[in-house]
């Protein structure tokens, strides 16, 4: 069976991957084998002896498995190239089943990527003999299972938790926090170099062999040692470990497939008091109406919840994060600035989320003009607030007010550049979402693994030149150039804002007036 879906996969891959979308994934995949093949040769080619590489490898393997568990996060749920509900109704046991997608899973780029950074550990034991060599290539495939598995499971793990009414606002949290991986891998990745120098702490020596990410490695010394039962032991674990990692993916996949989502909110049949005066402020026109419905929809739809509110939380957290056991803190003033970014990226499909829903606003004559505006305006009111509210205080908290030129001048140019490119990769890089109960919230829907996260990215950096006009008079001022540019900047990135969300958001209109079929078959899910 394993076979079968593989060759599935591919066929999918190959019918997918046409035009633009293909280029892009082209490109990915030769920037992500370079960057493997370079680990390795450094893998293959440090000054250091056996312990040395093998501390190296600990520390890449754990930087990598880190990658494959808040990765998916930011790119979209990661692959779900085949999904597990297009198999609901074959008799499948759940393990079975479990295996077949895991196999499926290990055909792409990104495992072969991680394959090759992982084969550096097979390069350090090629000088020590045959028998580590063998132990090195079973350990390769181990920490490559675990790497994959574990990305699976946690994903999982969070979708099911995001299915009840009661985990969702959990779910989200733990959704953020699975970014503070990043500071591990920052971690590891500053220790490098003592570790290459042999000036590692042994404490940290003894942390990377001993955690799950150096169990390989450690296996690989242990067989240099001529300790065949150490080596033996260690590989052991790692497959007892794999082997968990399915169980517990198996039976989160039956949960999956059996366990409808529930509502977010209990159904009202009429609002009244606050709800309803808060609905008043919205002016009575088809903008109004979208206004409401968009700001509606983003509180009680789980998916977008997941997407909108987690990116906020992770925009909070980097920048506090990054201060922590950190003298400078200026960081943290710029949080107004992560979180605006960390918004526009995650959750610019929003046409995907709707799916064949599309339809109704192609078919309302003059309905295009205020739908794509009102999106833009639903997206300001909720993100904007929040990132006023962070510009305002956490200059002052940090202790850099000279930051408040800076902060209030960037925040508001990417914050209208935002309004603009959510709608921008909504038109232009569309992709369909899962319409089901009861999958995977971060789903990346009928995306080819991660090969719509590269045309994001490309049009998230409009959202970075927006801020070019500001940013060069802030210089300026810093320089003593113009002493008086760094406040002039100031309603320079509000005007390169309002210019960049009314102009961006206008080609997005006529985008989806003259592309509306093309855009709704693109979103569209066969259920």
């Amino acid at each position: 069976m394993v076979g079968v879906l593989i060759s599935m996969k591919l066929r999918v891959l190959r019918h997918s991957l046409g035009g633009i979308r293909g280029a892009f994934f082209g490109i990915g995949a030769v920037i992500g084998l370079s960057v493997a093949a370079g680990c390795a040769v450094f893998l293959a080619l440090h000054p250091g002896g056996l312990t040395v590489g093998t501390d190296l490898a600990s520390a890449l393997i754990a930087v990598w498995t880190l990658g494959w568990l808040f990765g998916p996060i930011l790119a979209g749920g990661g692959d779900e190239t085949l999904r597990p509900e297009n198999f609901a109704l074959l008799p499948i046991r759940p393990v079975p089943l479990a295996v077949g997608l895991f196999g499926a899973s290990l055909a792409g780029v990104a495992p072969l990527v991680t394959l090759i950074v992982f084969a550096g550990l097979v390069c350090v034991a090629v000088p020590v003999g045959t028998g580590a060599v063998v132990v090195a290539v079973l350990a390769v495939a181990l920490q490559l299972a675990m790497a994959v598995l574990l990305s699976k499971v946690v994903i999982a793990g969070l979708g099911a938790l995001l299915g009840s009414r009661r985990g969702k606002d959990l779910g989200v949290l733990l959704t953020a926090l699975a970014a503070l991986a990043y500071w591990p891998a920052s971690y590891a990745f500053q220790t490098l170099g003592p570790i290459v120098l042999g000036q590692s702490s042994p404490v940290f020596s003894a942390a990377l062999r001993y955690l799950p990410t150096g169990w390989g490695p450690t296996a690989v010394a242990a067989s240099a040692a001529q300790d065949w039962l150490a080596a033996l032991g260690w590989l052991l674990a790692l497959a007892v470990v794999d082997g968990l990692l399915v169980l517990a993916w198996s039976r989160l996949l039956v949960r999956r497939l059996t366990t409808s989502q529930s509502a977010s909110q209990p159904g009202r049949s009429a609002r009244t008091g606050p709800a309803r005066r808060r609905l008043r402020l919205l002016p009575e026109s088809p903008l109004g109406a979208v206004i409401g419905k968009e700001l509606r929809t983003w509180w009680r739809d789980a998916r977008r919840r997941a997407m909108l509110l987690s990116s906020i939380l992770i925009g909070a957290i980097v920048p506090v994060m990054s201060t922590v056991g950190n003298a400078n803190a200026s960081t943290l003033a710029f949080g107004a600035l992560w979180i605006v970014f960390f918004a526009a990226m995650q959750v610019g499909n929003l046409y995907g989320f709707d799916g064949s829903a599309l339809w109704q606003t192609l078919v309302t004559p003059g309905a295009v003009n205020a739908d794509v505006r009102g999106r833009q305006w639903a997206w300001l009111l909720i993100v904007g607030p929040i990132a006023l509210l962070a510009a305002a205080i956490l200059p002052a908290v940090a202790g850099a007010p000279g930051a408040y030129p800076w902060v209030l001048a960037l925040m508001p140019a990417l914050l209208g550049g935002g309004a603009g490119t959510v709608l921008l990769m909504s038109v232009f890089a569309p992709f369909p979402m899962p319409t089901q109960r009861g999958r995977n919230p971060f789903s990346s829907g009928g995306r080819a693994g991660f090969s719509g996260f590269l045309p994001r990215m490309g049009i998230i950096f409009l959202q970075l030149a927006t801020a070019v006009p500001a940013f060069v008079l802030l210089l300026l001022g810093a320089l003593d150039v113009l002493p008086w540019a760094n406040w002039a900047a100031v309603p320079v990135g509000v005007l390169s804002g309002l210019v960049a969300a009314w102009w961006w958001g206008g080609i997005a209109c006529r985008r989806l007036a003259r592309r509306g079929p093309e855009l709704l078959a693109a979103v569209r899910v066969a259920v």
